[in-house]
């Protein structure tokens, strides 16, 4: 997803800088316009010999410069994801979220409401997955087990989470289940490559309080950030193809709330936070 990404913004930017219209080139190039859309929409990808051809097209015969957009073009045409055995059981918007996510150097996740996903336990997950009576509630975890695996085996992503209280407050399951993903929070907190912030409910109402979202950045600066925004089923991504683009729901503009939610929240109160709400589930025994 992220290979082809990159390459339909390529393909979309030198068409632009060689002055042609969606139209024209579609014509050209015998495809039919449908064909281009989707191509620079990123929902298809484009053979190597197609793009070879339209790479003559745009008047780009560099060979670095044509040689590195036919590895994105492999890679993005032909190569599934990790997840490809789990297609049935989630949508193609996750698909592109995974694959987002698999790319990604930094990973920021605010959660108001429940635990990040990387971040649940197999009981926490069942018992969200149970309010939504999912069909496929085992493929999910079995996918939710294998997403996190893959994430934490390597350390090599930053992962930064910044979590309302009121997801380390509020029942989910049992105060069993509750007790076993407090611990693993607290596990978190000390590998290196991972930071958590919970912001308490002493600050109030702050910008975006209710609002989950993910942000996305990748090892190449010029490739931008992905904002990813998730409002129960109606789960919506937004890129930043423009620089300095500053839209209300930009990125950029999602950095800069999510770096000002880090002044509420440091990383040195977390931990007691967690260890205070952990006492709390440690009332009854079940």
């Amino acid at each position: 997803m992220y290979q082809r990404r990159r390459l339909r913004i390529r393909l979309r930017q030198a068409r632009e800088q060689a002055g042609m219209r969606q139209k024209d080139v579609a014509v050209a190039m015998d495809w039919s316009l449908s064909k281009l859309l989707r191509i620079e929409a990123g929902t298809v990808g484009i053979s190597v010999n197609d793009l070879k051809i339209l790479l003559q097209y745009y008047g780009i015969t560099d060979p670095q410069d044509v040689a590195s957009l036919v590895d994105m073009a492999r890679v993005s045409y032909r190569e599934l994801g990790w997840w490809s055995p789990y297609r049935e059981a989630i949508s193609a918007q996750f698909q592109e979220f995974l694959g987002h996510e698999s790319s990604a150097s930094q990973i920021r996740n605010f959660e108001p409401l429940m635990v990040p996903g990387l971040l649940q336990t197999e009981e926490y997950a069942a018992a969200v997955l149970a309010n939504y009576a999912e069909p496929h509630t085992q493929r999910l975890l079995e996918l939710r087990k294998e997403r996190q695996e893959k994430i934490f085996r390597t350390g090599e992503k930053e992962l930064h989470f910044i979590l309302d209280e009121n997801v380390i407050s509020r029942t989910v399951g049992d105060k069993r289940v509750m007790r076993q993903q407090l611990r693993m929070l607290q596990e978190v907190t000390s590998l290196p490559h991972v930071t958590l912030r919970i912001i308490p409910f002493s600050a109030g109402v702050y910008p975006y309080w209710d609002l989950p979202y993910v942000i996305f950045e990748f090892p190449v600066p010029d490739d931008g950030a992905v904002l990813y925004i998730e409002r129960a089923k109606n789960q919506t991504f937004i890129t930043n193809e423009g620089p300095g683009e500053r839209g209300v729901y930009s990125p950029a503009r999602f950095l800069e709330k999510f770096w000002q939610l880090e002044q509420l929240a440091t990383l040195e109160d977390a931990p007691r936070m967690v260890d205070r709400a952990l006492g709390r589930f440690l009332d009854e025994p079940n």
